[in-house]
């Protein structure tokens, strides 16, 4: 790529190396614009007798073509790509979704230096509309064999970003007190409907029980017979681990604990487990304040319907203190 200043006539194809502006300071003509004739008239309409330009030499990529092409492999689901000015792809969410993140594979796809991608945070919530996700090159150009790389290193381990779409979810709710559940309604219910409301959905079963393992057990069980996405347990008091009532009760319908504790805070005292493919979460005191928690963190994968593991539970640490 060889940028030089030449008489406005024979710009012709080559690209801008500098924004044009008219005296008065308008934007007449952006940098990385490649020039058609219609172009050069205007510039000499303009006064102009030399423009600073460059042009692609073999080997190289204008810098649209690389971010159109390097977008189109990194991310799947319901999004969209729209070129902007300078060298730049966004990616914009089509409906509400979770934005799922390979940090190792983004990790690695920059450090290649000509391009470079910037993502919304793993497990976020986005609406529709929002921008998930930026690819920027290198000002002009790049190297056909940086492109080739990524593209080929994406082609051989997937996206970098999956927006998975949060559609008619539904969400049972469990309510449990040591004395009656109708205490941990009146305490948790205003707050849990908040939390829901701000991801789009609300309760679609509710049930109240006694923190006693029985009466727990039979709860969750009528609340699987309803066909949730997930089951919420919104209890007055907090476990010590899995062996506590709502995790005994949990084993006693057969669920598989996935994990217990979470590296976040507010909500360390954090057990999901799964029946078959509905998860199931405690998270005592999460419920009982709108404050951001743990909570929020795994609810918009769960309602994505992804099955998060122990594993990435155990990845939330990075930017785990809340508050």
């Amino acid at each position: 790529m060889k940028a030089q200043t030449i008489d406005v006539k024979a710009s012709t194809g080559r690209v801008l190396c500098c924004t044009i502006f008219r005296p008065g300071g308008r934007k007449l003509l952006a940098k990385g614009h490649v020039l058609s004739e219609e172009d050069v008239r205007l510039l000499e309409t303009e006064g102009l007798g030399q423009v600073w330009v460059t042009e692609l030499e073999d080997g190289e990529v204008g810098e649209d073509d690389a971010v159109s092409q390097a977008a189109s492999e990194m991310g799947c689901g319901c999004l969209e790509i729209r070129l902007a000015a300078g060298g730049r792809a966004n990616l914009f969410a089509t409906e509400d979704c979770c934005v799922l993140v390979d940090d190792e594979l983004l990790k690695q796809i920059n450090c290649i230096s000509s391009v470079v991608i910037a993502t919304s945070v793993n497990f976020s919530f986005a609406r529709a509309g929002q921008r998930i996700a930026t690819v920027k090159s290198a000002p002009f150009a790049v190297a056909q064999s940086q492109l080739e790389a990524i593209v080929n290193i994406l082609r051989e381990r997937g996206p970098i970003l999956q927006a998975r779409p949060i559609r008619n979810p539904s969400v049972a709710v469990l309510y449990s007190d040591p004395i009656h559940g109708d205490r941990a309604r009146q305490l948790f219910e205003s707050i849990m409907r908040q939390r829901l409301e701000h991801f789009g959905v609300a309760p679609s079963f509710v049930l109240v029980s006694a923190e006693e393992e029985n009466a727990v057990a039979r709860s969750l069980q009528h609340l699987l017979r309803a066909g949730p996405s997930v089951i919420l347990v919104a209890s007055t008091t907090a476990p010590a681990g899995p062996e506590d009532v709502i995790g005994r009760s949990m084993t006693r319908i057969g669920c598989h604990l996935e994990r217990f504790l979470a590296p976040v805070e507010p909500g360390n005292l954090f057990l999901l487990g799964y029946k078959e493919e509905v998860p199931i979460i405690s998270a005592p005191g999460c419920f009982r304040s709108a404050k951001p928690n743990v909570v929020d963190l795994v609810l918009p994968p769960i309602l994505a319907r992804y099955r998060v593991s122990g594993w990435e539970v155990a990845c939330l640490g990075h930017g785990g203190l809340l508050g």
